[in-house]
């Protein structure tokens, strides 16, 4: 191998589960399951069965800090805080992880996302999930496994960029970027709100369902499609004229993650989303099936 050339079976967007099956050795992995309306159902599910090695991290505790009533659902977590409880799990600085959940992709692209912001560029989600990992006949196991010993992961200069609410203020006033909402047209629209006490969604915005990044199958598109798919989102705007927003800025990641397994990165999250930005009646709100 040339100096300085990358590690052989690197992966910084998506994995498949042949490339698990190779990187399983070395690689830190990490189950990310989580259910909205039930949140202990993930690490029930991890406790049933998981991958060899993985350790489950919890969406409210590990991958969120905590909700104050107008800072949306889910606020990014401490970087400090979060660093630490990575370590705490095993992670050395440039390990390979691999994360993966049991609803396509979205839970686990949190953490794609959280790891690239600490700085942390080889990470991955696993294409399909739990699900295509079982129909591909891996080895599984059962029960809490204790964490591995301590890793030296500590955070870096971010990879991705966060905006905060007074940034998307004022772009609902300017346009200057691209605000994408990840959630269902029917939560864009204001119908049917479950999460959230207000439904509608942020002016000028424009609905793209993260469910859209996926086949029938569970698994991304090719990055050829996703690419010709997103460039009809963006039109002739650079990604770095993108921000993505979703309910609390879980489903937002999918969408970034999709667009760099496209090979268009750049684009920012606004983490608060719908959540923090209709906790404020004075923002500005818009209802319908186009954007404001």
């Amino acid at each position: 191998m040339a100096p300085n050339a990358p590690p052989r079976d690197t992966f910084d967007a998506l994995v498949d589960c042949a490339g698990l099956q190779r990187l399983l050795p070395t690689a830190r992995v990490f189950d990310c399951s989580h259910d909205l309306a039930d949140p202990d159902a993930g690490a029930r599910a991890w406790r049933a069965a998981h991958l060899p090695g993985a350790q489950h991290l919890h969406l409210d505790h590990d991958l969120s800090s905590p909700p104050l009533g107008g800072n949306g659902r889910h606020p990014l977590p401490d970087r400090a805080r979060l660093a630490a409880r990575l370590a705490q799990a095993g992670l050395h600085a440039g390990q390979q992880v691999v994360a993966y959940d049991r609803s396509q992709g979205v839970f686990a692209a949190r953490l794609w996302w959280l790891l690239r912001w600490l700085g942390h560029e080889r990470v991955a989600v696993l294409d399909g999930g739990w699900q295509a990992w079982l129909e591909f006949g891996g080895a599984e196991t059962a029960g809490v496994e204790a964490p591995a010993q301590a890793g030296d992961f500590v955070a870096a200069a971010p990879l991705v960029e966060a905006v905060d609410v007074a940034a998307v203020l004022d772009n609902v006033r300017s346009r200057a970027r691209l605000l994408v909402d990840a959630r269902s047209p029917q939560r864009y629209a204001g119908e049917g709100e479950t999460l959230d006490p207000v439904g509608g969604h942020i002016p000028g915005a424009r609905c793209r369902f993260y469910r859209d990044n996926l086949a029938a199958d569970g698994r991304f598109k090719p990055a050829e499609a996703l690419r010709a798919e997103w460039r009809a989102v963006l039109g002739a705007r650079s990604p770095a004229l993108v921000i993505h927003q979703c309910g609390s800025g879980v489903s937002a990641c999918h969408n970034v993650l999709a667009m760099h397994h496209a090979g268009m990165s750049g684009a920012a999250l606004y983490s608060g989303s719908w959540s923090e930005w209709c906790a404020d009646p004075a923002r500005p709100q818009a209802r319908g099936d186009a954007a404001g």
